[in-house]
C-alpha cells in the first residue's frame, strides 16, 4: 500500500551553474513543468511548487500548478521546503516528499516508493534511495555522493570520497568485483528525500553541522545528530538531473 503524501518541488533562479534554470525551454516547456507534470503521475495527494521568485511563480501558475511563495533568505532546498509545510499548515505527522526542480526525469514510481519507505520505518526521520555503482570512473568521481548503509538499511554515512575504501586493493576495479563477492557494493546517493513534518522543522532550526559544512551535504546533519535515515534501492533507473548546459542537451535530446 502506497503511503499518503505530498510532494514540494522547491524551485529558485539563482543557479551558479545554470542561472534561471527552472524557466530553460526543454521541448517546448519549462524545466519546471516537466518537473511537475511528471510529479502529477505520483499518487501523492498534491504537488505543490514552492519558490521566491515572482517569474517563476506567473509561468508555474499559468499551466495550473499550486505555487507557495518562500523567503529569497533560504540557504537549501529543505528549508524551503519547511517554510512551505508551515505556510500549508499540514500536520506534525505528515509526509513530504523533498522532489528537486531540476529532475525532469523522475520516474514518478520512486516519489511513491521513497514516499512508503519512511512509512514503513516509525523510527527514522527521513528517507531517501540509492542505485549501485558500477563504474571506476563514477565511484572516483567526487560530483557522485556516495553513501553506506547498515545491515537494516539505514544510513551510516554519505561522503563524496569513495566510501567503502577497500584498503588492500590498488586496483579499484579489482576492489569492486572482489566486493561484488563479499556482497558489498558501492551506492550512488540520489537527492531524492521523504520527510516527517516534524523532523523537517527540527532540522530548519539546526544550525549546519561540522561534517555536513566540510562534504557540502545537508542529510549528514541528521546524522549528527543520531537521526536515522533509512535507505533503498531505487525502483527504477532515475537518470541524472539539469545541473549544467551540458545536462540541459543531454536532457533536449532525450526529450526529442
Amino acid at each position: 500500500m502506497i503511503a499518503n503524501y505530498h510532494v514540494v518541488i522547491p524551485a529558485r533562479m539563482a543557479s551558479r551553474r545554470l542561472p534561471g534554470k527552472p524557466l530553460v525551454n526543454i521541448a517546448g516547456k519549462p524545466l519546471i513543468q516537466h518537473v511537475y507534470e511528471g510529479a502529477l503521475q505520483s499518487a501523492a495527494a498534491s504537488v505543490v511548487i514552492a519558490t521566491d521568485d515572482e517569474r517563476v511563480r506567473r509561468v508555474c501558475a499559468a499551466f495550473g500548478a499550486e505555487v507557495v511563495m518562500t523567503s529569497a533568505l533560504h540557504t537549501s532546498g529543505s528549508d524551503r521546503l519547511a517554510e512551505c509545510a508551515t505556510r500549508k499548515a499540514w500536520p506534525d505527522d505528515t509526509t513530504i516528499v523533498n522532489l528537486q526542480g531540476d529532475e525532469p526525469l523522475m520516474p514518478p514510481q520512486c516519489l511513491d516508493q521513497v514516499a512508503t519507505l519512511l512509512a514503513s520505518d516509525p523510527a527514522a526521520q527521513l528517507a531517501s534511495l540509492y542505485w549501485p555503482l558500477t563504474s571506476t570512473q563514477e565511484i572516483l568521481d567526487p560530483n557522485i555522493v556516495k553513501v553506506v548503509t547498515a545491515l537494516d538499511g539505514a544510513a551510516i554515512f554519505f561522503s563524496r570520497s569513495v566510501i567503502p575504501f577497500p584498503r588492500d586493493c590498488t586496483d579499484l576495479q579489482a576492489a569492486l568485483d572482489i566486493a561484488c563477492e563479499w556482497g558489498c557494493e558501492w551506492k550512488r546517493h540520489i537527492g531524492l528525500y521523504a520527510w516527517r513534518r516534524s523532523a523537517l522543522q527540527t532540522f530548519s532550526r539546526q544550525q549546519p553541522t561540522p561534517l555536513e559544512q566540510v562534504e557540502k551535504l545537508e542529510q549528514l546533519r541528521v546524522l549528527e545528530h543520531g537521526g536515522r535515515i533509512i535507505m533503498a534501492q531505487a525502483c527504477r533507473h532515475i537518470p541524472a538531473g539539469v545541473d549544467t548546459p551540458e545536462d540541459l542537451e543531454r536532457v533536449r535530446s532525450i526529450m526529442r
